[in-house]
């Protein structure tokens, strides 16, 4: 088994994703329900709102995800050229990630992903083995599941599943922890449901690219994307306007909406993936954000953190007082700010804080 490449895309796909996850996450931070439901007033609010749902909703955590699988492969590697064990290892940074997930959806954002990734990363650990092309043919096979998923969802949503009431979110730390610890049990059921088969076949699919070297830029993998970049636009444009305009009720042209997010989110995650590759051939990152890339999970806690004390009765109490173009503008400085005080830790410590912290729950003292 070969070492591999770092590839310096990698950093800046994880940079994109970073900050993609958090336009979408500010939106449920930073806003009452009923207000991202009811649609926004005014036109730059609207024009905002149409980005997010046209441009990152459903694309960015797919991108990440699929970075999640590429990272199994690269430490089966890393753990045979060193000849151990990795069973262990994994296991426990996966339990390690799966208690982090629950302190953020607790005490950060219900919204949280580490939880899912560390389900997930259990998962697919059974199918480590497994061909390239086996992955591959499993990954696409969550499609349809991903659609039965989506279907299930919106029947527990029109049986009246109850929508979640966040304005606790203004409040005092404390209420807001209270409202997070009641609400996060029917927001996973909703993320799982959500984002959770499209999840697996993305992690899948990195696992699958990290076997071809994928990164490479004459694999066969990426070739093949090039050919199909052309039908993924035509597609994947006017699909994900459909998903965009589709309302929020229990009409069947929403439920058209709902469905059309399993094929029309990875169309256009791909052609994210063909572009950034194609910039990270041509453009260097600046430190910082390449060891922020490096640190993602430090970087991707820190959002939340930084939202808290922008829209949280503890910091700033801007929760409800911001419309849609301001968010956008928000989400992306903040991300922007969450990966320099990142890439400026790892720089003076070696690794982001969190990072250290997964380390020592998988190691143990040996990991410090």
């Amino acid at each position: 088994m070969h070492a591999p490449i770092r590839n310096t895309s990698v950093d800046l796909i994880r940079t994109a994703a970073l900050v993609g996850i958090c336009v979408v996450n500010f939106t449920f931070l930073g806003l009452p329900i009923e207000a991202v439901l009811s649609g926004p007033s005014g036109p730059a609010n609207q024009l905002a709102t149409a980005l997010v749902h046209v441009l990152f909703e459903g694309k960015f955590f797919l991108l990440f995800s699929f970075l999640f699988g590429w990272g199994v492969q690269i430490q089966m590697q890393s753990a045979a050229r060193s000849g151990q064990d990795l069973a262990p290892r994994y296991l426990r940074r996966m339990a390690g990630l799966a208690v982090l997930g629950v302190l953020h959806a607790v005490l950060v954002f219900t919204g949280d992903i580490l939880f899912l990734y560390a389900v997930l990363g259990a998962l697919v650990w059974p199918l480590r083995q497994w061909s390239p092309r086996g992955l591959i043919r499993l990954a696409l096979g969550m499609l349809p599941v991903a659609v039965l998923g989506l279907a299930l969802l919106a029947i527990l949503i029109g049986a009246g599943l109850p929508e979640p009431e966040n304005r606790a979110l203004a409040e005092g730390f404390r209420a807001a922890t209270q409202y997070r610890l009641t609400e996060w049990p029917s927001t996973l059921l909703f993320l799982i449901l959500f984002q959770g088969p499209l999840a697996f076949g993305a992690i899948l699919a990195g696992l699958a690219a990290a076997k071809t070297d994928f990164f490479r830029a004459d694999s066969p993998g990426r070739l093949w994307l090039g050919r199909a970049l052309p039908w993924l636009l035509v597609l994947g444009l006017p699909l994900n306007l459909l998903l965009a305009m589709a309302p929020v009720d229990d009409s069947l042209f929403a439920l058209g909406g709902l469905l059309i997010f399993a094929l029309a989110a990875p169309m256009l995650s791909a052609v994210y993936l063909h572009g950034l590759l194609w910039l990270g051939d041509r453009l260097n990152l600046p430190p910082v954000l390449t060891r922020s890339g490096q640190n993602s999970l430090t970087a991707y806690l820190l959002q939340g953190i930084l939202a808290g004390l922008i829209f949280g009765g503890h910091g700033l109490g801007l929760f409800g007082q911001v419309g849609q173009a301001a968010l956008l503008a928000l989400a992306i400085a903040t991300a922007l700010l969450a990966m320099v005080l990142t890439g400026a830790m790892a720089g003076r410590w070696g690794r982001g804080p969190f990072e250290q912290l997964l380390r020592r729950l998988t190691y143990g003292r040996a990991g410090v």
